[in-house]
């Protein structure tokens, strides 16, 4: 079953294009790693397909439903596919706990209670149950973005977008995030994981999307794409980025 699907996804910033006839397709419980340099369009291609950005051309349907149909509600959308940020985007004014329940109140209609028990064994899960009732400035960067990804869980997501989760931590942070996203991958979540981390991408990745300039320039089997790349662009990017 298709669970995400791009036909000719093309966007424009003005007159700049950022987005050019993109077409791929993800299947429920496929785990796809979006990766090419900066400014190639994964970050923006990404937030496509929950209609964070719209798209000016082409066709996105998210299980079944088309983004950009003026029918589509958005929010509910979203609500079903999990979104992970580079910069964590925690509310600062509340506790952990707090900022997991907030959604499944008021857009999934959970009780409070509901909602606290859904979220504690989350955070238990993710291994952060101890820093339940902390503020995210009490936390490091790596926590932070683990009560993230409990958040996404907690909405019962059909799928989970990480918009390179791990490009603002620490070195040693890094593990820590990558190991809760491989566990949700190997529990069958179906993924698309913008990231540099290409051990994650050999480790869990079904297939490695690999972009530059605005286009997919590759979109391979993992063991095709490490193995030897078609193209020179992802040669090059592979020989900088992989650490012999």
């Amino acid at each position: 079953m298709t669970m995400i699907e791009l036909q000719n996804i093309s966007k424009w910033y003005g007159k700049f294009q950022v987005l050019k006839n993109c077409s791929t397709q993800i299947a429920k419980g496929e785990v796809v790693v979006v990766c090419g340099p900066s400014g190639s369009g994964k970050s923006t291609l990404i937030k496509c397909v929950n209609g964070l950005e719209p798209i000016q051309k082409g066709t996105l349907i998210v299980n079944g439903q088309s983004v950009s149909d003026p029918q589509t509600s958005l929010p509910q959308l979203r609500a079903k596919i999990g979104m992970v940020f580079q910069n964590f985007e925690l509310f600062p004014h509340m506790s952990v706990t707090t900022n997991l329940n907030l959604a499944q109140i008021y857009v999934l209609g959970r009780s409070q209670d509901e909602a606290t028990e859904k979220s504690r064994s989350l955070l238990q899960r993710v291994g952060m149950i101890d820093h339940a009732e902390k503020f995210p400035g009490q936390l490091s960067g790596g926590q932070q973005q683990r009560v993230a990804i409990a958040r996404g869980l907690a909405m019962d997501p059909i799928a989970m977008l990480f918009d390179e989760p791990t490009s603002a931590l620490d070195p040693e942070m890094i593990n820590e995030v990558l190991d809760v996203m491989v566990e949700l991958a190997q529990e069958g979540m179906t993924m698309m994981c913008v990231t540099h981390e290409m051990e994650f991408a050999r480790k869990v990745a079904h297939r490695v999307i690999f972009m530059d300039q605005g286009e997919i320039v590759e979109d391979a089997t993992k063991d095709d794409f490490f193995g030897t790349p078609r193209s020179e662009r992802a040669q090059h990017f592979l020989s900088k980025i992989l650490h012999h």
